[in-house]
């Protein structure tokens, strides 16, 4: 098996099982802050939100740090500190004693966070330019397949076994993730020389586009803010559309999972399209189809209505984040990729606390389906960015580097 194929297989199971470790408080985070003795609805939810959204905020501040890290002194070395570190921090959440210590440990696993950063540096740099598309395309089902489980693991444990348990079989998981890495992942690495190591500023200079990677970062930005916005309210319009009807949990669950699901199976797919005809071409159609199914979502008068349409956004967004990641891959010296996409995951974690946060204020003050609206909209502008600074300039540069060839 090729290097980049084996290491390929390890990263995908540590980037799903993080994804489970990433989203598996979902469903018991309130009740576990119940049972630490906050009784308070209000303060219950406060703290929720606290202790679910102060990861993504801390994880967006060091991704780039942890980026940087992996420039200096390997992919492999922060992928064995990354799932090591959250294997232990997970799983010392399942011995908090107050709610104040669950914070503080959820604050320490944004600290710690950077796998997925190096994963996908990691495959970037390792993998051949004939299948990094395809490479690329597949690593991003991981998380999405583990973002997907994650709620239901969390839920089935903690009803069946009990919440601290929840923890404990994450830190389990993750820990085989780093015993995994450890025994298989293979990496070609040239240690930076000290005296080579570039500040921000040396590092930003040495960006060929600029212009170019700053759009790459808002468009993840941008991607992320609509891909969450629906989270916080699509229970809460299932309830709506089923106008009392039974089995809400199921139907809810379900309908999450479609898009997913489609998800999954279109990403690698999408990837190998955007290796024969270019990564620019399949996010301009796949941010166009994704903003026009968003918009239908917010008439639809049944569950089964909103089912089809989640799942057909599922097709669709599985070109986007791989299609960033590739053209970002292609426009980066090797020497900085990890510095590169740790501030693209960077916007990728502030992508999701903005879409929730956004999600859930449109709806209180205006309702649920404008949400849906405002989403649509709001991918439908940026592909009309896209279109006119990414995709003409890279078609024009195409056009222009063949004449040259010509003559």
């Amino acid at each position: 098996m090729p290097i980049w194929k084996r290491n390929l297989i390890v990263c995908w199971f540590g980037m799903f099982v993080t994804g489970i470790g990433m989203s598996q408080l979902a469903p018991v985070l309130p009740l576990f802050i119940q049972h630490l003795g906050i009784e308070n609805k209000d303060s219950v939810s406060q703290l929720s939100g606290l202790a679910f959204g102060i990861t993504f905020i801390v994880s967006a501040i060091f991704s780039p740090i942890w980026g940087h890290a992996a420039d200096r002194f390997g992919r492999k070395p922060m992928l064995l500190r990354a799932s090591l570190g959250m294997a232990i921090v997970i799983g010392c959440m399942g011995f908090a004693h107050n709610v104040y210590v669950l914070i503080g440990l959820r604050l320490l696993q944004g600290v710690i966070t950077g796998y997925g950063t190096a994963c996908t540096t990691m495959i970037a740099t390792q993998t051949d330019k004939e299948h990094a598309g395809y490479a690329l395309a597949t690593l991003s089902t991981a998380s999405i397949a583990g973002s997907l489980l994650g709620p239901t693991v969390g839920g089935f444990i903690g009803e069946n076994f009990g919440m601290r348990d929840v923890f404990f079989f994450t830190g389990a998981l993750l820990f085989l993730a780093f015993a995994a890495t450890a025994l298989f992942v293979r990496e070609s690495f040239v240690r930076e020389d000290k005296r080579q190591v570039r500040r921000f500023r040396e590092v930003w200079d040495s960006i060929p586009d600029k212009s170019l990677t700053l759009i790459l970062f808002a468009t993840f930005f941008v991607l992320t803010v609509a891909l969450y916005s629906v989270e916080p309210i699509l229970t809460v319009y299932i309830t709506h559309l089923s106008d009392g009807a039974g089995h809400v949990a199921l139907i809810a669950g379900i309908t999450f999972s479609a898009s997913g699901l489609a998800n999954i199976f279109a990403a690698p797919q999408l990837g190998k399209l955007s290796d024969r005809i270019g990564a620019h071409k399949v996010m301009l159609v796949s941010i166009a189809v994704a903003g026009l199914l968003f918009i239908p979502q917010a008439f639809v008068t049944a569950p089964w209505q909103l089912m089809v349409l989640r799942f057909l956004l599922g097709l669709t967004s599985a070109g986007l984040t791989p299609a960033v990641n590739i053209m970002l891959k292609k426009i980066t010296p090797q020497q900085i990729m990890g510095r590169v996409f740790g501030f693209s995951m960077s916007a990728g974690y502030l992508g999701v606390f903005a879409g929730a946060v956004l999600g859930g204020q449109v709806a209180a003050w205006f309702g649920l389906r404008y949400v849906f609206g405002l989403t649509g909209a709001l991918l439908l502008i940026n592909a009309v960015w896209v279109y006119a600074k990414v995709y003409r300039k890279l078609v024009a540069q195409r056009v222009d580097a063949e004449g040259v060839a010509a003559n």
